[in-house]
């Protein structure tokens, strides 16, 4: 009998959900409100509610699935199954494995959603062929996995892994976890929009004026205008630079044989990749005199990452 996985990713507005074969291959997969505001058990009963209608769609019975992952947001306790605080989904110390467990009928395994990601693209994507690697998403903050020895490295009571947060400014740009100048005050989608806002402003003289308001700036918004106007430059150059050193202090610690990269500020390709690898190789430690490369990658399973790896959970 064939043995199949079930993902689940966990976010403030929607439940994603799939079920996986043993290569990556989702069989059948869907999407449910979160419901968050009305607790952590109607959260529970709308995942089970998807899970069991992907069963249906997909005809595989309970029997075959080996167990369901979970990703979900905040600080999650792996070993315990617990969400020890998700400001995301407003829950705190709640035992989310041992619910889902009881209502499922499966063994639960839950994870922190940034690991899952990494773990995903470790398994499927863009890391599948390194052992040591790094996984970065640049979104509205700065998320991270790391994979050591091709094992998820999730640190003390799986706290680990926030290197979103290790400081890049002292006294910097404030930061959401109350620290200034910390990564993700600078290399963040949400950064890159405060300071393109910041430099439309700034120079009422600038081409990006040409969105017509700075409510309409995205990501894309600099690396659209930089090669035609001077302050499109600048802001995507100083992002360059911030994110830059941020990641070649993370391959000097860590050296992984890679860092895979993620989020919506990837899609620039060449115009974001070329110049990070140029920043990163002129700076990491001993690199003129032979010190393993760091390779740098693009993530390749999109929004299916979480899914993926919260199903290698079990894998």
């Amino acid at each position: 009998m064939d043995k199949y996985y079930i993902g689940i990713d966990v976010g403030g507005t929607f439940i994603k959900a799939g079920i996986v074969d043993k290569n990556g291959n989702i069989l059948a997969d869907g999407k449910i409100a979160s419901e968050c505001d009305k607790g952590g058990d109607k959260l529970a009963d709308n995942a089970v509610t998807l899970v069991k209608e992907l069963l249906e769609k997909s005809g595989i019975n309970k029997q075959q699935i080996v167990g369901a992952g979970m990703g979900f947001p905040g600080f999650i306790d792996s070993k315990k199954g617990v969400v020890v605080y998700s400001n995301n989904v407003r829950l705190a110390d709640f035992p989310i494995a041992e619910i889902m467990r009881d209502k499922l009928g499966v063994d639960v395994k839950v994870a922190n959603d940034a690991n899952v990601a990494a773990l995903g693209e470790k398994m499927f994507g863009a890391g599948k062929e390194y052992k040591d690697m790094v996984m970065i998403t640049l979104g509205t903050g700065v998320g991270a996995g790391i994979i050591i020895d091709g094992k998820l490295f999730e640190g003390n009571r799986s706290a680990g892994a926030e290197v979103g947060h290790m400081l890049l400014v002292h006294g910097g740009e404030q930061c959401t976890c109350g620290r200034k100048g910390c990564f993700e005050a600078y290399s963040s989608a949400t950064a890159l929009i405060r300071d393109t806002r910041r430099a439309m402003l700034a120079h009422k003289d600038s081409l990006m004026w040409r969105i017509g308001s700075v409510d309409n700036v995205t990501g894309k918004t600099p690396f659209d205008f930089a090669a035609e106007d001077k302050y499109a430059a600048e802001v995507v150059n100083n992002y360059i630079e911030m994110l830059g050193s941020a990641l070649t202090d993370i391959a000097n610690i860590f050296r992984p044989e890679a860092i895979v990269i993620g989020g919506g500020v990837c899609a620039q390709g060449d115009n974001l990749i070329v110049p990070l690898k140029k920043k990163i190789q002129a700076e990491l430690f001993g690199a003129d005199f032979g010190s393993p490369e760091v390779v740098l990658r693009v993530a390749e399973l999109g929004n299916k990452a979480g899914l993926l790896g919260a199903a290698a959970l079990f894998m």
